[in-house]
């Protein structure tokens, strides 16, 4: 009983993580960034690759340079190679290990794009195919499987200019 009121409580960090992304989304782009450093000092380079993760994933779309959310986008996909189903099962909140590869890669194929660099687009467009069978049949799942197929379409197309 004890173990399962000890996974009931919420972690601290990922609802700061929450109430920052909500700022991002509110359009304070630049507070939001501000914020997410200070987590990231906080949690620093090696902290929990869960809080990792999720922190270098939201970072990764405040940024203005395209290079800049490439490399967040490359901590979160780091960060999510070291967790497990263990670490995951304390988090209520938290998806399976397998469900966050489809928009990991994802998020590293548009990235790609937007440096105009096909070759690595295209091998992590495949990579978030195959992982996108982890996806659950719901908006989440079908939004990112729609976006998988819209970048796919765009890179048979030749484009690898900006990409919104």
């Amino acid at each position: 009983m004890a173990e399962r009121q000890e996974q009931a409580v919420p972690d601290a960090v990922m609802t700061r993580i929450g109430q920052v992304v909500m700022l991002h989304h509110a359009g304070d782009r630049e507070e939001a960034r501000h914020r997410y450093l200070r987590l990231w000092a906080e949690i620093g380079e090696d902290g929990d690759p869960l809080h990792r993760c999720t922190l270098a994933h939201y970072m990764a779309d405040a940024q203005d340079d395209p290079a800049d959310e490439l490399a967040w986008d490359l901590r979160a996909l780091t960060a999510a190679e070291e967790l497990n189903h263990e670490r995951l099962a304390g988090h209520a909140d938290a998806p399976a290990v397998r469900a966050l590869y489809p928009s990991l890669h994802l998020n590293l194929a548009a990235d790609y794009v937007r440096l105009g660099r096909g070759g690595p687009a295209r091998t992590h467009l495949r990579l978030a195919r195959g992982a996108a069978e982890a996806l659950a049949d719901d908006g989440y799942g079908e939004g990112v499987r729609a976006a998988i197929s819209r970048l796919e379409l765009r890179l048979e197309e030749g484009g690898t200019a900006q990409w919104p």
